[in-house]
C-alpha cells in the first residue's frame, strides 16, 4: 500500500470521525464540544479542565447553569482542524501551524483565530538509525513519524531548518520523510525498529518513554530551530462561536487559567492524571512529577514565537495572509499577554 492511498484512507477516516461525532450529538444549544487533543503534557491543562469540570464551574459563576461540557477523543491538528471546520467540535487544540493554517483559510469565512496558548515545551526528533546524526543524512528509505504532515510542528521545524540551510526554495526538502502516526503509535512503531520507521519527533512523555531505550538518540529539537521557547499547544476556536457564546467563551478561557495554576501549585495531582491519560508510559509519580517542573515545559496562556511560525509559513506561501504581529491571529481577550 503506498503513501497516497493510506493518506486516502487516513482523510476518508477522518470524514466518518467528524460525522460520527456530529450524528450523535445534535449541538444541544447548552452544550460544547472540545476535543482532547494528541495526548501527552502538551494537553495537560485540558485533563484538569475535565477533572474538575473548570469550564462548567465558570459557566455557572457567569449564569449559565445548565452547561454540558463534551470531551472529544479526536488526535492530530488535521483530524481536528477538520472537526472544527465540519461543525464536529467548538474548539480545536492543536499547534500553532494547526491554527495559522486555519486562520489563513477562514479569515472571510468563520473566522478561526487563537483564544490563548496552552502550553510551551520543545519537540524531540528521536532516532535509533546508526546513520541518522543530523536531518541532513535522511534516505529515501527513512520515514519520520509526526502527528500531522505539512501542518504539523514537526513538519513547518523542519521546513524551517531546510530554508536557513538550503534556501527558501527548498523549504520543504524533507516532507517526503514524514508519515502521520499518533504519538503512541510512533513510539511503538520507533522501539520496535521493525515498523520503517526511523525516527519520530515526540513530545513529553512520549520523548523520555521512547531515551529510556539506548538505542535512541536526539538528534533536533524544536526549541533549537526556533530560537527560544515557543508555545507546543493552543486552543482556536471561530469568530461565530465567540460571539454567539461570549459567556462561555470567557468561562473556557477563565477555565484554562485556572488549569494551569493548578498544575503549578498541586502538581501531583497532575502527575496523576497525566500518567492515567498514558498507562503505559512507565514513568513512576516522582519522575513524572520532574517532567511537569522541568524549566522547559511551561504552562501559560501567553503564545510564544507564534509570529515567527506565522512569518515563515507566508514565506513559503503556506498562508497567503501575513499577519502584522501574533494579536493579528488571537482574539482580543489574550491580547494584554506579553506575547510574541
Amino acid at each position: 500500500m503506498n503513501d497516497r492511498t493510506i493518506r486516502t484512507i487516513r482523510t476518508f477516516a477522518t470524514l466518518l470521525v467528524c460525522a460520527a461525532v456530529v450524528a450523535c450529538s445534535g449541538r444541544p444549544a447548552n452544550e460544547i464540544r472540545i476535543p482532547r487533543g494528541a495526548g501527552g503534557v502538551g494537553f495537560l491543562p485540558l485533563l484538569v479542565m475535565e477533572k474538575y469540570r473548570l469550564i462548567e464551574k465558570h459557566a455557572a459563576e457567569a449564569g449559565i447553569r445548565n452547561l454540558t461540557v463534551r470531551w472529544v477523543d479526536l488526535g492530530g491538528p488535521s483530524v481536528v482542524n477538520d472537526a472544527l471546520l465540519s461543525g464536529a467540535a467548538d474548539y480545536a487544540a492543536a499547534g500553532p501551524p494547526a491554527m495559522l493554517t486555519l486562520w489563513d483559510r477562514t479569515r472571510g469565512s468563520i473566522g478561526v483565530a487563537g483564544v490563548a496558548a496552552m502550553t510551551s515545551l520543545p519537540m524531540y526528533l528521536n532516532t535509533h538509525a546508526p546513520h541518522l546524526r543530523t536531518v541532513d543524512d535522511l534516505r529515501e528509505s527513512d520515514k519520520i513519524a509526526v502527528t500531522a504532515i505539512k501542518v504539523s510542528i514537526p513538519a513547518i521545524v523542519m521546513q524551517m531548518y531546510a530554508a536557513a540551510k538550503y534556501g527558501a526554495a527548498d523549504a520543504t526538502r524533507f516532507d517526503r520523510y514524514t508519515v502521520s502516526m499518533t504519538h503512541p503509535d510512533a513510539v511503538v512503531a520507533l522501539l520496535s525498529g521493525a515498523t520503517g520507521i526511523s525516527a519520530h519527533f515526540a513530545s513529553p512523555p512520549f520523548h523520555q518513554r521512547e531515551r529510556r531505550d539506548p538505542k535512541i538518540r536526539t538528534i533536533m529539537t524544536s526549541d533549537e530551530v526556533m530560537g527560544g521557547s515557543t508555545t507546543f499547544t493552543m486552543l482556536s476556536t471561530t469568530r461565530k462561536f465567540r460571539e454567539e457564546n461570549p459567556e462561555i467563551y470567557q468561562a473556557v478561557l477563565r477555565a484554562l487559567e485556572e488549569a494551569n495554576a493548578r498544575i503549578a501549585t498541586d502538581t501531583r495531582d497532575a502527575a496523576q492524571l497525566l500518567l492515567a491519560s498514558t498507562p503505559d508510559s512507565g514513568f513512576s509519580l516522582d519522575e513524572t512529577v520532574a517532567m511537569l517542573t522541568d524549566p522547559a515545559v511551561k504552562f501559560t496562556t501567553t503564545p510564544e514565537n507564534v509570529g515567527k511560525y506565522a512569518a515563515f509559513m507566508h514565506q513559503i506561501g503556506s498562508i497567503k495572509e501575513r499577519p502584522g504581529s501574533w494579536k493579528d491571529v488571537f482574539f482580543p481577550d489574550i491580547h494584554p499577554a506579553p506575547g510574541n
